[in-house]
């Protein structure tokens, strides 16, 4: 049986499934490094399409000086969350940004938009994730917003970053989607609720956890489209993921 079909019974037989790290498609364009989570650009499985409206999750290495030329997108709900080093960011809509590590700039591509994404450093490396969410309707008007971490939250294990309604001041999509991004110190635990209808993608990106008994490692996936609670520990000194709770 494949890893990513490996299901856990733990606890209340609630099903998990695992992607694996080194299973991810992977391309390196020498000023690109990137692992697609799902189907993208060359790479292609059927069996990972997507997950409910997400759609990409690619894990992105720019060198410096590197970066994406101006491109259109439309119809797609588009974020970055900065891991390391800077990402300039510049679209038709007049935006022009520098994010840094923690931070997330979320563009709605709506009825279409061009866009740009650059390592603006001569020495350090730009690492991301890139992640495209469907949006509930189409043709919508574009925008763009960022997300900044709030100090007085940065020692809480899981905190809101995206949400539809923009609560807890997190960003707004376009999509019934609740993003999180959690940061667990060693041997911490934190527990999320899995409703009924719902589905959840956790993306592991710093450190090791398990997760309802199942062991992950950096750049591991695990996913559930059973209602109950997901309990995810870190086993290491210290692990980040973002966590997608999906409708």
């Amino acid at each position: 049986m494949a890893n990513e079909d490996v299901i856990s019974q733990y606890p209340l037989a609630m099903k998990t499934t695992l992607r694996k790290s080194h299973e991810r498609g992977h391309a390196d364009h020498g000023w690109l490094n990137s692992q697609h989570t799902f189907s993208f650009a060359d790479y292609y499985d059927p069996a990972h399409m997507g997950f409910r409206s997400l759609r990409v999750i690619n894990q992105d290495r720019v060198a410096p000086g590197g970066g994406f030329p101006t491109h259109p997108h439309r119809d797609m709900e588009i974020f970055s969350y900065v891991l390391e080093g800077t990402l300039a960011h510049k679209d038709s809509l007049g935006n022009g940004r520098e994010l840094k590590p923690g931070q997330v700039q979320l563009m709605s591509a709506g009825k279409g938009v061009l866009h740009s994404e650059f390592n603006p450093s001569k020495s350090e490396t730009a690492h991301f994730l890139q992640i495209w969410i469907q949006p509930e309707a189409r043709a919508l008007v574009p925008s763009y917003t960022e997300w900044h971490p709030d100090p007085a939250k940065e020692k809480e294990p899981k905190v809101l970053v995206i949400s539809h309604d923009g609560r807890e001041d997190s960003a707004t999509i376009h999509q019934d989607a609740d993003v999180y991004r959690l940061r667990l110190g060693a041997s911490d635990s934190v527990a999320h609720e899995v409703k009924a209808g719902r589905g959840v993608w956790f993306q592991l990106i710093k450190g090791e956890a398990t997760i309802n008994g199942q062991a992950l490692k950096p750049g591991d996936a695990l996913s559930t489209e059973d209602a109950g609670t997901l309990t995810i520990t870190s086993a290491g000194a210290e692990t980040e993921a973002l966590l997608f709770d999906l409708g």
